[in-house]
């Protein structure tokens, strides 16, 4: 029924150094939030999108719920990193009682693990401008069965319903046209830089044409003040926030900062210029930046002198209402970094493909 509200999910991204949470109430075209926060892990819980250590993961979850009176039981989350394949592939067209025996037979060419040690999903997508229109384009994607589990029994075990498994770069993706809309010859390169993974998706118009997990994030820059001042994790993680701890100045932590944003940058240059190589397009209209390394200082610049493109940071509340009374002014530029994919998450329906 039109302007009936929509039951909603609760988002909930399982990052490396933290828990994010976002709960939204949507009818209609608006959208308002009704809850959100984070609450930090500790490090090594949670290893290249794959939770070590279950337990404290449970118990983080089940803290940060009762600290934002959170009832809502479903919850959506999603997975990145090595343990998950995302693949484009094409195929001639055909009825889907044969499309679902092609995607198994695909798969096993496509995906490089033994078909009985993952979960696999498809979907068939929209034509993209310069595309074929007599092919089927169809996203496939995989994860491997142990780390799903990890994942809703984590999420189960902290007393939550897991309704939906997303993968991140699409939950970025939602959060991304909720909040900026959707332009059909536009490109656009959504970047997450995380604390372990950069989530890399190339969306043109309301397609996904290229998504891509680079293992590299904000823990390389505390790893290598840590390695070069003989600080421990937590005063370098400090200090690549520019916080002086243990007379080590910021200053001195800028060129190993630095140096560590390069090898970023290699790493997501070495991803586009294989998708520019494949693609239909070799052109970015702009890069969108989220994730909480992206408040690194430099990084945006950086990205735009490599790319020559505009650089702009993703505003994930921008077309949500966000009473005071749920997010300070002050909470919600903190939060907003990091709560891009958790708002993704929130906007996923029971059902969803």
């Amino acid at each position: 029924m039109l302007g009936r509200r929509e039951k909603s999910l609760v988002g909930l991204d399982i990052g490396a150094s933290a828990v994010k949470l976002v709960e939204l109430h949507r009818r209609g075209d608006t959208c308002r939030m009704v809850a959100a926060g984070a609450e930090p892990l500790p490090p090594d819980c949670v290893l290249d999108g794959a939770i070590a250590d279950v337990g404290v993961v449970s118990d983080t979850i089940r803290r940060l719920l009762k600290r934002l009176s959170i009832n809502t039981k479903a919850v959506a989350v999603s997975l990145s990193g090595h343990a998950v394949i995302v693949k484009k592939i094409v195929l001639p067209p055909m009825p889907e009682s044969e499309l679902r025996e092609a995607i198994q037979w695909e798969a096993r060419q496509h995906i490089p693990f033994d078909s009985q040690d993952v979960t696999l999903d498809y979907q068939v997508m929209e034509t993209v401008p310069g595309a074929s229109e007599h092919d089927l384009d169809v996203l496939l994607v995989a994860a491997k069965k142990e780390k799903v589990q990890d994942y809703l029994h984590g999420v189960s075990q902290a007393g939550c319903v897991p309704e939906v498994l997303d993968i991140d770069a699409f939950a970025l993706q939602n959060a991304y046209e909720l909040n900026y809309g959707i332009h059909p010859t536009r490109v656009v390169v959504l970047v997450n830089v995380g604390a372990s993974t950069i989530n890399l998706n190339v969306v043109q118009g309301a397609q996904s044409v290229f998504t891509r997990d680079v293992v590299i994030g904000g823990n390389a820059y505390s790893e290598a003040i840590q390695r070069e001042t003989g600080l421990d994790f937590e005063d370098a993680d400090r200090l690549k926030r520019g916080i002086p701890t243990s007379g080590v100045t910021s200053k001195q932590a800028e060129p190993i900062i630095r140096a560590v944003t390069q090898n970023v940058l290699q790493e997501v240059s070495r991803t586009l210029d294989f998708f520019r190589a494949t693609a239909v397009t070799d052109h970015f209209d702009a890069l969108v930046l989220s994730g909480g390394t992206s408040r690194l200082d430099g990084m945006a610049d950086a990205l735009a002198d490599r790319f020559d493109a505009d650089v702009e940071s993703l505003d994930p509340f921008r077309r949500i209402t966000v009473e005071e009374e749920v997010l300070t002014a002050e909470q919600r530029v903190e939060l907003a970094p990091v709560a891009s994919v958790a708002v993704g998450l929130a906007l996923r329906r029971v059902g969803d493909r």
